[in-house]
């Protein structure tokens, strides 16, 4: 394994940060601490998850992700281990979780508290903002239209100020955001930096063969103020695994129980995600091999997110963290994503 550190701290993480979100329905909860204990045995000690796991959201198994990761967790060595959650933004479908959604004191209260209880922990190393308040660019969104009537007030400052009340009671020791744009991640940091607050550590933002709108401008935002990125859906569900190219896939695959999950399945992506399997057999290696290598080696990474529904999948993912790409074969990626750039925002 390799590690790295969260920006602006002593925390060392894991490169492969293990993503949970399929535990609770795609995964069981023997099957979530089989996955678990692998992880750990081959150096993974970055756990991530969210109040809304898992997925797809549903009431019936809201908070199941974080009850399995917690009844393994309670077993464990803790400060052996980083571990993350989020709180859901505005969103009236998830008025199941609670009525008032959003980042108010209250909100951010009853969700930390709820978390840490089912994660049955004291705290947490990161605590992340799931999606923004405001009406933005965001889940496959591409162009940003602005609302003139938009009712979101600017609470930048009421909201970071919360979080770090939480750090100075020792609930949790940083935070990051999550589907966050660049115009956003810099008022997190210029409010913390004006008002001495707790500061913004990562992003967790969607990164892969198939998006890598992250290049546009917020790895400059990263690069220069230290922010990580937390690359999420570095395998576009599934797809640039090459399953569903050679229709090879499970039942139990993610697209083919949730056909709706379509953010990477354009005409689009599906010429690129070819190329893409094509390069990989002239070097000899598995698609999914070529796809988290080259996240792993992005300067601007701090942890990249894989999640898996068998064992099988499990470890080659955590394995692609011992596969170098060399720079002729990243120029061939940059050949081909220059094809179709970003077909899957």
């Amino acid at each position: 394994m390799k590690y790295t550190t969260l920006p602006n701290t002593n925390i060392e993480v894991s490169k492969i940060c293990l993503g949970t979100m399929t535990y609770g329905q795609q995964n069981t909860e023997s099957d979530a601490h089989e996955q678990l204990n692998y992880a750990v045995e081959n150096g993974v000690n970055f756990i991530d998850t969210a109040e809304m796991y898992s997925i797809p959201g549903k009431k019936e198994t809201q908070g199941s992700t974080e009850r399995f990761i917690g009844s393994w967790l309670k077993n464990q060595k803790r400060e052996d281990l980083v571990v993350a959650s989020k709180v859901v933004g505005p969103n009236d479908y998830f008025k199941y979780i609670r009525e008032n959604l959003g980042f108010s004191k209250e909100v951010l209260q009853d969700a930390l508290g709820k978390s840490l209880n089912r994660l049955q922990t004291d705290y947490l190393d990161l605590y992340q903002l799931h999606w923004p308040e405001r009406n933005t660019n965001y889940f496959g969104k591409r162009n940003y239209k602005h609302d003139a009537n938009e009712k979101w007030e600017d609470n930048f400052k009421e909201v970071i100020a919360v979080l770090d009340g939480f750090v100075t009671a020792g609930k949790i020791r940083h935070y990051g955001v999550s589907n966050e744009t660049s115009w956003g991640l810099m008022r997190h940091l210029e409010e913390s930096k004006h008002h001495h607050l707790t500061r913004c550590k990562t992003i967790q933002n969607p990164y892969s063969l198939l998006n890598r709108t992250f290049e546009i401008n917020l790895a400059e935002v990263a690069h220069r103020e230290n922010v990580g990125l937390l690359a999420y859906s570095p395998l576009g569900f599934g797809t640039l695994s090459g399953k569903y190219l050679t229709e090879t896939s499970s039942e139990n695959s993610r697209l083919n129980l949730f056909p709706t999950y379509s953010r990477y399945s354009s005409e689009q992506s599906k010429v690129l995600i070819q190329k893409y399997a094509e390069l990989a057999k002239e070097l000899n290696m598995s698609l999914a091999h070529l796809a988290l290598a080259f996240v792993n080696q992005q300067p601007f990474l701090t942890s990249n997110i894989i999640g898996a529904t068998t064992m099988q999948q499990l470890k080659e993912n955590i394995s692609s963290i011992e596969v170098e790409l060399s720079e002729e074969v990243l120029k061939k990626i940059d050949e081909i994503h220059e094809l179709q750039p970003n077909p899957a925002p």
